[in-house]
């Protein structure tokens, strides 16, 4: 460049959109692992976004960190595979979760799942690995059955995942949430696993009927 070309401000400019392709060119990668009590100001933020700007979740108030910290704990203490997908410099790009379906004892075997990217990470892959992670983690635990309860309404992305990874649609509730001025229903799926680990949750270690109706039959023989 000329003496007389040189414009602080077209160069200032221009080394910006240079460290912008920079940036663009670089691969989107990440490594997935168990969620640490530090991810949880990351989740927190994720998951905000989408309470208000989003009908996929029902939620209409932010979460805080402490109600965090509190579902974390609880998850611990159940045993329940929770997921984060953390960039090169650390930053948490989205997580995956499942809590027991429900507080009583006979559901021991079955678990909801919950998904969430952080707003510049959608559309890479990272869901569907994410998922992919949750589902082997989940069969690791001894967790025979997740069920997946999505909006009706701007959750295409997550029903289309969901179906392609071989969960199936049960059932639907029409009009059993109100949002943004606006009646939602939910659509159920469940998608059937292979445990590879005889394991009940809320702390009960104990066969599942088909697992005792194989050993009665071998005892059988």
């Amino acid at each position: 460049m000329l003496e007389e070309e040189y414009n602080p401000s077209r160069w200032n400019l221009f080394r910006q959109q240079q460290r912008r392709a920079e940036l663009s060119e670089r691969p989107f990668s990440y490594e997935i692992r168990a969620a640490e009590e530090s991810d949880l100001a990351d989740i927190r933020e994720i998951y905000n976004y989408y309470v208000t700007n989003s009908v996929v979740t029902f939620d209409e108030k932010k979460w805080s960190l402490a109600k965090w910290r509190d579902k974390f704990a609880y998850l611990q203490k159940q045993k329940m595979p929770f997921l984060v997908a953390e960039s090169p410099t650390g930053q948490v790009l989205g997580y995956a979760l499942v809590q027991p379906w429900a507080g009583k004892s006979a559901f021991r075997f079955t678990v909801e799942d919950s998904i969430y990217l952080g707003h510049a990470s959608s559309g890479k892959g990272l869901g569907r690995a994410l998922l992919e992670a949750l589902i082997a983690a989940c069969e690791a635990n001894g967790i025979r059955e997740i069920v997946a309860v999505i909006s009706d309404k701007g959750a295409e992305g997550s029903l289309a995942l969901h179906e392609k990874l071989g969960f199936v649609e049960v059932g639907r509730m029409g009009r059993v949430g109100f949002k943004f001025g606006r009646w939602l229903g939910t659509v159920y799926l469940q998608k059937s696993l292979k445990p590879t680990k005889k394991r009940g949750l809320f702390g009960r270690l104990r066969d599942s009927p088909d697992d005792a109706r194989a050993d009665a039959d071998a005892d059988a023989d």
